[in-house]
């Protein structure tokens, strides 16, 4: 048998492992565009590659996917985050679980990964051909045939295909693919930041509050976590997290809207007031600039004491109630236009691709295309930070990779035994 692996990244070498540790005598080759296989797990995580997450079930797993849940659900029965740690590890690369649950390699380098990767293909005899992109596939009776970008690369007949080439920015990216009959959602963008231009809160730039509120106005789309105030505007797990539930939303508004921001992790309004008034009664003579709700950082409290159009001289006793409201709303419910966003880092990650409704969820096989298969960013699925869409890449190139060679309990058993 013989098996193509269209796209050298995480989903590519994770589906062409399994393949070849499934199928021995097979012959598996992955394509790759580029000269530089895995460039984004190089990337990942600020170079320390976030392989995973280190929650504790796949409940909690499944809350990380805005798009895809209910694919992944019944997958992570098969492979799951627990099953990465454990398929790293027990190939010589040690992991740790930080405090936030983000699982990294020991060396907190993802080189570690990628040299992982490469040994695993040396060993298996895994093949790998670089700059070959594929412009198309076609179907000649049972088999496949890749026809490739370069004219001086003869087309190349496969029995299995598995197509793992990432997220595209553009549909047009993905229209090889539709023309076999694939429905494609729309690709917009996800994980990104809130450009915030002209505004006196980009001054305040590397302030990090460890947990805020965020909401985009005139919507339910909401989201919590530490938030980092930049030069650009706002960004943070907080902001990356809202930017990927409102993912499509977003686009249709052209990213001009307004981000509301509760400063003070409080959703409670009567607490907070109770509060502020506990601040009065105990330091009424002493002044604004001098006690700090919450433990905000210094700065912030001055820039929002500002926002309320209140002196920082002015005493705790001399707010009276219209500054004590607006001191309140500005804490609470503070707004912001967003005009415009940033890619993370340089982590580009879409929401769309090839829609679920084109693919059995069972075994990740095309339903109108057969012996084709898909893995990883190149569906319709993705994630918040903090591992998950690598994970969805592990776990989807692991069913992948199986080729529907087996049924979905025997899937869950061979997993167990890794």
């Amino acid at each position: 048998m013989k098996v193509g692996i269209v796209g050298g990244g995480a989903a590519g070498f994770f589906a062409a492992i399994t393949a070849k540790e499934n199928y021995p005598d097979a012959t598996v080759v992955i394509f790759e565009k580029s000269l530089k296989p895995l460039s984004k797990v190089k990337i990942s995580g600020g170079g320390r590659c976030n392989v995973t997450n280190g929650c504790d079930s796949i409940d909690e797993l499944c809350k990380a996917y805005p798009r895809g849940v209910r694919l992944l659900k019944k997958a992570f029965h098969i492979f799951n985050n627990k099953h990465t740690i454990k398929w790293f590890e027990s190939r010589h690369v040690p992991l740790v679980v930080q405090s936030d649950n983000c699982v990294f390699p020991a060396s907190q380098d993802s080189q570690s990964i990628i040299d992982c990767f490469f040994g695993e293909v040396k060993r298996l005899g895994i093949e790998i051909e670089l700059g070959h992109g594929v412009k198309e596939i076609k179907q000649i009776e049972n088999q496949l045939a890749l026809v490739f970008l370069k004219d001086e690369f003869q087309p190349e007949i496969f029995d299995k295909i598995i197509v793992t080439t990432g997220g595209s920015p553009k549909k047009d990216g993905l229209e090889w693919l539709e023309s076999l009959g694939h429905k494609i959602e729309n690709p917009v963008p996800s994980l990104f930041t809130f450009n915030i231009p002209s505004d006196p809160i980009t001054e305040l730039m590397g302030i990090v509050l460890e947990n805020a509120l965020v909401s985009i106005q005139g919507t339910k789309i909401k989201s919590e976590g530490p938030l980092l105030i930049t030069h650009w505007g706002m960004s943070g797990p907080a902001i990356l997290k809202l930017s990927s539930y409102g993912a499509r939303v977003l686009n249709e508004m052209n990213y001009n809207f307004n981000v509301q921001v509760n400063w003070v992790y409080e959703q409670n309004n009567d607490l907070v007031i109770n509060y502020m008034n506990a601040i009065i009664n105990e330091h009424s003579n002493k002044l604004l600039s001098n006690i700090r709700p919450y433990s905000l950082p210094e700065r912030l409290w001055l820039h929002l004491l500002d926002k309320s159009e209140l002196s920082p001289k002015k005493k705790w006793g001399e707010l009276g109630k219209k500054g004590l409201n607006k001191l309140i709303s500005v804490l609470t419910n503070d707004v912001y236009a967003v005009r415009g966003k940033s890619t993370f880092k340089e982590e580009f990650v879409t929401c769309g691709g090839v829609s679920l409704q084109s693919i059995d969820h069972n075994t990740l096989q095309s339903k109108v295309c057969k012996n084709l298969y898909f893995a990883g960013e190149v569906l319709d699925i993705d994630a918040i930070t903090g591992g998950y869409n690598l994970q969805a890449a592990w776990t989807t190139g692991f069913i992948a990779g199986k080729l529907n060679s087996n049924s979905l309990s025997e899937n869950a058993k061979l997993a167990k035994k890794l």
